[in-house]
């Protein structure tokens, strides 16, 4: 789960991480309200969107007075935001934060995040951090530092000051960043995070570190036990689609590919959605269909595919086992193209329980379906497919 910037600085400051004064605004009327009671020397006006690259696409707004921020705010509020992350259609813009300008001396990257390789709670950081970081990483003018922070579940000062020292800090500086990156852990591990990113962090004229603009994801299966952070989501903010496949047991997010994917599990799906990539393809979608999926379910999941027209060919990569047999995918599959009428190349992966019976499920529902031994030559085979 993503949270807004605003709802990453609310729960970053609930760990005594610094954040700017600031409150949230719906309208152009209430943000010249909050600037007046602000009261600061310069605002800034900050589109509330899911998507990364606001500052480029113009949803970050610098400015001198209340009258200033209102103007932005009627700007901003209501149009369609199209950020490098938001696909072309971008994210309608409900609401700004107002937040008072900061004296900046200087500005670093911080973020933590764990590491699937090594299974340990990472640290990353680099001097300079801004709007532009990773088009200056991809130039070479930025290097960033790590840290491991083992398991995350106790302090690490040693190695964050070598990593603070590493980016420049020393002094009183160094010794804020090391308390800083202690509240984040310890954030992190509280509240279920799979990323906590701060960008800029900004070092004030007095020395003092204040979270400028934040991002925090929450794991999805640790909602359960974060039901103060769950409440923060809206659905509103949430692509329609997607909503409604959560509600069926299925994790899906549309992409501007070709070829329909459907896995079960979300490693599985990444490491498919690679192997398209490599293969020269390019994925219409990541769908996860979960171990509680039925076969209704699973049939939405690949109705969704088939009425999408730019969808020319599906890959279907499963392993069946526990309470998910290979035999509920082949026949949510038949299901779904008796409902729309429309059947394209199906380039099919199976292995686990059921999956001869699933080859029959097929064959009944009169799937016309390619198998390949293995997820490389899947991947292959339906890239080939769509050309």
């Amino acid at each position: 789960m993503k949270l807004h910037e605003f709802q990453s600085k609310r729960l970053l400051s609930r760990f005594g991480v610094l954040v700017p004064a600031g409150r949230v605004a719906l309208t152009p009327d209430e943000a010249r309200y909050i600037a007046n009671d602000l009261d600061g020397r310069g605002y800034a006006v900050k589109a509330q969107i899911l998507a990364g690259g606001r500052g480029r696409a113009g949803g970050v707004r610098l400015v001198q007075n209340p009258g200033d921020v209102e103007a932005a705010a009627r700007d901003l509020i209501g149009r369609r935001l199209v950020t490098e992350q938001s696909g072309p259609e971008g994210h309608p813009v409900k609401r700004v934060l107002v937040e008072t300008a900061l004296p900046i001396a200087s500005t670093l990257h911080l973020s933590l995040f764990v590491d699937s390789s090594s299974a340990e709670l990472v640290a990353l950081a680099s001097a300079g951090g801004d709007m532009d970081i990773e088009e200056r990483f991809k130039r070479g003018e930025l290097k960033l530092e790590r840290a491991s922070l083992g398991d995350g579940r106790t302090a690490a000062p040693d190695e964050v000051a070598s990593l603070g020292a590493r980016v420049g800090l020393e002094g009183a500086v160094l010794d804020a960043f090391v308390a800083l990156v202690e509240k984040l852990r310890v954030a992190f591990i509280e509240s279920d995070a799979s990323l906590i990113e701060i960008n800029p962090l900004v070092i004030t004229d007095a020395g003092t570190l204040v979270a400028a603009d934040a991002k925090v994801t929450i794991d999805d299966n640790a909602l359960f036990r974060q039901q103060d952070i769950a409440a923060f989501q809206d659905e509103e903010d949430l692509d329609e689609t997607e909503v409604s496949a959560q509600r069926r047991q299925l994790n899906y997010v549309r992409l501007d590919g070709d070829i329909g994917l459907a896995v079960n599990g979300a490693g599985l799906g990444l490491a498919t959605l690679d192997m398209v990539r490599a293969a020269g393809g390019r994925p219409a979608n990541f769908m996860d269909i979960r171990t509680t999926a039925k076969s209704l379910d699973v049939a939405y999941g690949f109705g969704l595919l088939l009425k999408n027209p730019a969808v020319k060919a599906i890959l279907i990569n499963v392993h069946g086992g526990g309470m998910q047999p290979c035999d509920t995918i082949a026949e949510g599959l038949g299901i779904a193209m008796r409902r729309t009428g429309r059947a394209c190349p199906t380039i099919v992966r199976l292995a686990g329980k059921n999956a001869d019976f699933a080859r029959n499920r097929f064959a009944n529902f009169g799937c016309n379906v390619i198998e390949c031994p293995d997820m490389w030559s899947a991947a292959v085979r339906a890239v080939a497919a769509v050309r």
